[in-house]
């Protein structure tokens, strides 16, 4: 039902403008000739490995393998760097995708033991890490934190987990689906941040806007670790090209843009939060190019003012509202994309109106 009625409004605020099939397979096939595209065979041809490369060196890592999913290349990141370990235990945040998302692979296939670390509401630090009195054999970091709004941990605080990681001997892995967008929060080179992780997961299908796809970045000896074992998995597909093709073609475009997307998010805080006090952001300051959006009301109410504005104004303010942290309250994911960079500030006070004036009625 949700999917209709965004297909019939007019102005979407968050996120990328999506084409359409015919749209996009028709900008992948001028792509494909224009670069005299082959399709690969099970993961090798010219394309991907180029591909695979181009990453690589832009993380600064000695290699990298295309995978179908990110559930599936995290799985196998996570399990290899827990191998042999009698009891392998991995820390993470308590709002991780793996936790989440992922319908508890890891817990029913008996893969590793997730030990929640730090509170649910702000990233976690070192102190949090080091508080668990038993041996840890990887941990893992999302940047940013989607689930609290898109936070990121200071730099510092980061470098401090690196440092007990390695001083520890414990496998450092980033959750990177959103990298490209800390890297702007950061203001810092991919190379650097990547270079304090043993491991990195990047998603192509997110920020990029790709049709799907991930990679895990590593050391070479990893990398082949993991293709093995994506093969045991039936991840290792007879042609990954599609999603080669709609990741490279957009790839330089989407990364190159994310510096403006914060700065664009910076100037809706700026715009938005004192004109409509009712209104809850969170972060309290963007720190990557999205946010939540809290609303005082239900995620009943919120959701129908959200069909509201859909069916009456051709507005889709978001993909939906879910229950706040305490009663009365709801919120939802804002992703600033190229819909709201192109948007007058004009146009977008008047979809906040819209949206405070149900919100009184």
């Amino acid at each position: 039902m949700s999917g209709d009625l965004r297909l019939q409004c007019h102005t979407v605020v968050p996120g990328h403008r999506a084409l359409s099939a015919t749209e996009e397979f028709a900008a992948m096939a001028a792509w494909s000739r224009e670069h005299d595209v082959a399709h690969d065979t099970y993961g090798k041809g010219e394309l991907i490995e180029r591909f695979e490369q181009e990453i690589a060196d832009l993380l600064g890592k000695e290699a990298a393998l295309f995978v179908m999913t990110g559930t599936l290349t995290q799985s196998i990141a996570l399990r290899l760097a827990c191998e042999g370990a009698a009891t392998p235990r991995v820390a993470m945040h308590p709002s991780c995708h793996i936790l989440k998302h992922e319908g508890q692979n890891f817990q029913l296939n008996r893969w590793f033991v997730a030990l929640p670390t730090g509170s649910a509401y702000r990233p976690w630090q070192v102190t949090d890490l080091a508080a668990w009195p038993e041996p840890l054999q990887a941990a893992l970091y999302e940047l940013p934190m989607r689930e609290i709004g898109g936070q990121l941990p200071k730099w510092d605080e980061l470098q401090a987990i690196s440092q007990w990681c390695r001083a520890q001997g414990v496998h450092f892995h980033m959750d990177g689906a959103r990298l490209w967008e800390a890297a702007a929060g950061y203001d810092k080179p991919l190379a650097e941040i990547a270079a304090l992780f043993d491991s990195v997961y990047v998603s192509f299908y997110k920020g990029i806007g790709a049709l799907g796809g991930a990679m895990l970045l590593g050391s070479r000896t990893f990398i082949e670790r993991a293709r093995l074992q994506v093969k045991r998995e039936g991840g290792n597909v007879y042609r990954r090209s599609p999603f080669v093709v709609s990741a490279a073609m957009q790839f330089s475009g989407r990364l190159a843009l994310m510096p403006t997307l914060l700065a664009r998010t910076r100037a809706i805080y700026a715009l938005l939060k004192p004109r409509f006090p009712q209104l809850t952001f969170n972060p309290a300051e963007p720190q990557v190019n999205m946010f939540h959006l809290h609303l005082p009301v239900e995620a009943e109410r919120a959701n129908q003012i959200r069909d509201e504005l859909a069916r009456e104004d051709g507005i889709w303010l978001c993909g939906g509202f879910n229950p706040g942290m305490w009663p009365g309250h709801s919120y939802c994911e804002i992703y600033v994309g190229d819909s709201l960079l192109q948007m007058e500030d004009s146009r977008l006070v008047a979809i906040f109106e819209a949206l405070t004036t149900r919100l009184s009625a």
